[in-house]
């Protein structure tokens, strides 16, 4: 079993009852623990009544509760055993630095095993062929998009990372056939940057969009990359798709790069010595 039961538990987190957000919390806290535990002593833990542990289950799809620890062992035994992040306040500095650790690396491997590689192959080589590369974001996915223009650049290719709605809608206005477009949203559901995609895809361009499926930005972009990452809206909780964006910006980057062969590699090379004179040199 893959990390199916993980996914659903995240994804209807905010959906529970407040009671039920208790027990999932534990979970995903602890599920080497779980699996040897009574009902009544994941009742107790997670400060719950039996009933409500029983009503989680069911709300998975699982028949009861010796059912869900079934799953659950099964899961782990196939080596998903990366928990959503998950804090409380009397966690130890190991604790929820582990516990954001091993977030980050359930929701990349679980992205990973989600791409499609199809879109993914056509998203690299539309990129390679671009005349223009314009990156839209706001807020941490703003941060990502500068990113990305700072990777892409230096692959000879035009391209402005823009996180300003006007920017991006004057940016939207002046392009044509054959410029593309990155728009990246950890939710999809960004208002100005659906209306300045839609601006982008009247002008003809061809748009990439890295966002959640179903997703009102995914509905609008030409190539959607799907990044389906159900995070808790606790304060605390770390924004591990901001992570899963970054990786997949470096996937189309050196995607990007092979396509376009060994003379781009000599370019790199005379960027990199560029930046010699800029630092010191290395101890011997």
């Amino acid at each position: 079993m893959s990390r199916a039961l993980f996914d659903e538990m995240r994804r209807r987190m905010e959906h529970f009852r407040r009671s039920e957000q208790k027990v999932a919390r534990f979970v995903l806290r602890n599920p080497e623990e779980v699996i040897h535990m009574r009902i009544v002593d994941l009742a107790t833990e997670a400060k719950v009544s039996e009933p409500t542990v029983v009503r989680f289950c069911r709300a998975l799809g699982c028949g009861g509760f010796q059912d869900f620890k079934l799953r659950l062992a099964q899961m782990l035994a196939s080596g998903s055993q990366f928990a959503q992040f998950s804090m409380n306040d009397s966690d130890s500095v190991a604790e929820f630095s582990h516990s954001i650790f091993d977030s980050t690396v359930g929701t990349l491997l679980s992205v990973r095993d989600r791409m499609d590689i199809e879109s993914l192959s056509k998203a690299i080589n539309a990129l390679a062929m671009a005349n223009r590369v314009e990156f839209y974001g706001f807020g941490a996915s703003g941060a990502v998009a500068f990113d990305a223009q700072h990777k892409f650049f230096r692959l000879q290719i035009s391209t402005s990372a823009y996180a300003d709605p006007h920017m991006q809608n004057m940016s939207a206005a002046t392009l044509k056939e054959g410029d593309v477009v990155v728009a990246i949203s950890q939710t999809g559901r960004t208002r100005a940057l659906v209306d300045s995609v839609r601006m982008a895809r009247d002008a003809e361009a061809t748009v990439i969009g890295l966002c959640p499926s179903g997703s009102p930005l995914a509905a609008e972009v030409t190539l959607p990359l799907y990044i389906d990452v159900h995070e808790d809206t606790e304060i605390y909780t770390p924004m591990s798709s901001r992570v899963a964006h970054l990786v997949l910006i470096d996937v189309l980057a050196v995607g990007v790069a092979k396509t376009r062969g060994p003379k781009l590699a000599e370019q790199l090379k005379a960027v990199k010595r560029s930046l010699n004179p800029l630092r010191f040199p290395e101890s011997e």
